[in-house]
């Protein structure tokens, strides 16, 4: 118990100095306490840049997070429920994104786009870094999805059939409820890496700027306090979300019993 409380404490520092600093009424430099101010939180797009890379960081994390969520449903389920040629190899192609450091894959990606894709007209900045966050994505939905998958009783799809369910009708009526809280897991996942990468978009971002970007870039003149507001707004949506999703949860177990 006593270990459990120093490590939340050790992963809720950071959280509580973000938060606290965002009431500093500094002037220069958001490093060292001040005073107790609100202004920030009244005007959190106060600081030049923050809310323009905050709308960049959530456009690119909705398509990626769509995109790279049906493309990995769709490959956990050809990986589990169906044999072909090819079937090892395709899992472990799946691991590699995930096991490859984030600065070998940004600096592949930038030569991939640059060399490759400048042909065509596409030019480093927003959709070059959509396609980069729906490639590293697409692995973590592929495995979330795949456990899920592969913890599923196959009796309940076989009482489905034996009542005359066609596959159709077995998958949207018994398959797909059972699946989809491992899709919105790995949707979610998706979301906060996406939302949170810097490294790989630092390479195939070009001259568009997300919200882990505009931070790093005002580090070296004193991050705002307003970054310190949106970055602690961001965490307590994420706590609420995975507390109303414990509360759901809760309520139809409790529901079903």
């Amino acid at each position: 118990m006593i270990v459990a409380l120093f490590v939340l404490v050790y992963l809720f520092v950071p959280v509580a100095y973000t938060f606290a600093f965002s009431f500093n009424d500094y002037r220069k430099s958001n490093i060292t306490w001040v005073g107790f101010t609100t202004k920030h939180w009244a005007n959190p797009c106060g600081a030049q840049g923050a809310c323009e890379s905050l709308v960049v960081s959530l456009q690119v994390g909705a398509i990626a997070t769509l995109i790279a969520t049906i493309l990995g449903t769709m490959i956990a389920f050809a990986l589990v429920r169906h044999r072909f040629r090819g079937r090892t190899t395709s899992n472990l192609i799946v691991f590699i994104p995930m096991a490859t450091p984030e600065i070998v894959l940004g600096a592949s990606l930038l030569t991939i786009f640059v060399q490759g894709f400048s042909n065509i007209g596409l030019r480093l900045g927003f959709w070059t870094i959509v396609i980069a966050h729906i490639m590293f994505c697409i692995s973590f939905v592929v495995v979330t999805v795949k456990a899920r998958l592969q913890s599923l009783d196959p009796r309940l799809e076989e009482a489905a059939q034996d009542l005359y369910a066609g596959p159709g009708g077995t998958f949207w009526r018994v398959t797909f409820p059972l699946v989809l809280p491992g899709i919105v897991s790995a949707a979610l996942l998706s979301f906060s890496l996406s939302f949170d990468d810097f490294i790989i978009t630092n390479f195939v971002s070009g001259d568009e700027t997300t919200f882990p970007k505009f931070v790093y870039t005002s580090y070296l003149r004193g991050i705002p306090a307003q970054a310190n507001v949106i970055g602690f707004s961001m965490f307590a949506i994420a706590v609420l979300l995975v507390i109303a999703g414990q509360v759901i949860g809760n309520a139809r177990r409790a529901n079903k019993a």
